[in-house]
């Protein structure tokens, strides 16, 4: 892993636009519900905003020594990146959403061989084609070992939250 400078959010606001679902001051964003301070281009109450989820919240692309390529930053890439949401066995398992309907193809493909190369299992979702509207619970898939996306499933089937 190379150490890398320092990378910006900005001007992607890919999560307060919606695409991870989170709480601002009681306030839910998710897919097609942007926060209600996202002006599309920054936050329009930047220096009250909470600490959790704003303050804290950085996506897997602009942490420090990140192995996510330069071109994955979210408005770019098309795809979100949440690492280490959780343990599965004893792997470290990662997310990624779409920033908009679907991630792209070639990013999706980057992120799966990256899966198979580091040996963490990603999850990942996807809004269904069938859909028209961005929907707030879009499909969650699993990439990694058979035993792995089994185990998403019976998550899903009993409702558990995976993150």
């Amino acid at each position: 892993m190379s150490v890398r400078n320092a990378r910006n959010c900005q001007p992607c606001t890919a999560c307060c636009d919606g695409w991870v679902q989170i709480k601002v001051k009681g306030c839910e964003a998710y897919p097609g519900k942007p926060c209600p301070h996202s002006t599309g281009s920054g936050c329009d109450d930047y220096g009250n905003r909470p600490v959790n989820p704003c303050q804290t919240f950085e996506c897997a692309w602009v942490q420090k020594d990140s192995d996510l390529p330069d071109n994955f930053k979210p408005s770019e890439s098309g795809v979100l990146v949440i690492n280490s949401i959780l343990q599965w066995q004893g792997l470290t398992v990662d997310l990624a959403v779409p920033v908009g309907q679907k991630i792209p193809e070639a990013s999706l493909s980057w992120l799966m061989q990256y899966a198979e190369k580091s040996m963490r299992p990603l999850i990942y979702q996807q809004q269904d084609d069938n859909d028209k509207e961005i929907q707030k619970n879009p499909l969650t898939l699993a990439y990694g070992p058979p035993a792995f996306q089994q185990w998403v499933l019976e998550q899903q089937q009993k409702g558990i939250p995976l993150w």
